[in-house]
């Protein structure tokens, strides 16, 4: 049976591997590499590092859970809540589930608890960063009830395209339609 529970210190080695994959996972799909570094897997490098874990399960406006089958942790999920007041957003930092436990209810579970923190804790909203491509990713998310609210454009410098391409190099305002 699926179910999910705050990680605990002992956790600490399942968390890295789990976080492991789901790196791996991350970085071969479109843009991942970058999206690495910036956008998503801050959270799940921290647990990668000693006492990462320990510095996360600490923070009271983050939460770390574990995502199990009859007691044998499968999955994880982080998120954090961010800002104060009125502005206050849950953010889904990770939740990665093992290839082999997938589509019985676990991601759901993780989901649902990070959820809950987030609601008290006196969340807006919820956000979450899914990669462009990943679909599955996208419908798991969509079947929860997101939607996106924001698309980063991303543009490689360097020989691709030259700034004569560029609508900005041209004069055209940031913002407005070409």
């Amino acid at each position: 049976m699926e179910a999910t529970r705050p990680a605990t210190r002992g956790d600490a080695l399942q968390c890295a591997e789990l976080c492991r994959n789901a790196l791996d996972e991350v970085a071969a799909l479109r843009h991942g590499t970058l999206s690495l570094r910036h956008e998503v897997g801050l959270a799940a490098k921290a647990l990668l590092k000693p006492g990462g874990l320990e510095r996360l399960i600490a923070d009271r406006r983050r939460l770390v859970l574990m995502g199990t089958i009859d007691g044998v942790p499968v999955g994880v999920g982080l998120g954090r809540i961010d800002g104060e007041g009125q502005r206050t957003i849950g953010v889904v930092d990770g939740l990665y589930v093992a290839q082999g436990a997938r589509g019985v209810g676990v991601g759901a579970a993780l989901l649902g608890g990070l959820v809950d923190f987030f609601e008290h804790g006196g969340c807006q909203g919820v956000d979450v960063a899914v990669l462009p491509g990943d679909r599955s990713t996208k419908q798991f998310f969509e079947a929860g009830g997101f939607s996106a609210r924001l698309i980063v454009m991303y543009r490689p410098l360097g020989g691709r395209a030259s700034s004569a391409n560029c609508p900005a190099s041209r004069g055209t305002a940031q913002g407005s339609a070409p």
